[in-house]
């Protein structure tokens, strides 16, 4: 890997530091609405109900992207690092341990393919948490105070 490359990976494992806020504020939603619905669910009206449930659900997914960004936040510092040699180090471990679907006659993977991967990760990961969020205000404006 060039100093260039390592400086890629460097500048995106610091993104992914700073994204993690994101997971928190997703992880706190879903904690909170699990509360509510735990605590009130049997005097909770449907939508409320509904609109929490969709937040405890969506929070599954959204657990699910904030592991795999919290892998790759790992796995492109260690780039960064040296710590892992190359990019065809790391796809022999990835295929041993089973988490690189593709066979391995293929040729290694690019850095900017992988780059481009984390950022889609990271914009669904953001969508998952918006709709969290919309569903959660949703959920609190409809339900009744009185």
């Amino acid at each position: 890997m060039t100093d260039n490359d390592r400086a890629t990976c460097a500048a995106l494992a610091g993104l992914l530091r700073a994204f993690m806020v994101l997971a928190i504020w997703g992880f706190a939603l879903t904690c909170i609405a699990a509360l509510v619905l735990a605590l009130t669910l049997r005097s909770l009206p449907t939508t409320p109900a509904m609109g929490f449930g969709a937040v405890v659900i969506l929070g599954v997914l959204e657990r699910y992207f904030a592991f795999r960004l919290r892998l790759d936040q790992t796995l492109f510092d260690d780039l960064a690092r040296g710590t892992i040699a190359s990019l065809d180090a790391l796809d022999r471990a990835l295929d041993r341990l089973g988490l690189r679907n593709a066979p391995s006659s293929l040729s290694t993977r690019p850095l900017d393919d992988r780059v481009q991967g984390t950022r889609q990760l990271m914009q669904r990961h953001a969508i998952v948490v918006a709709c969290q969020s919309a569903m959660f205000l949703l959920a609190l404006m409809t339900q009744d105070l009185s």
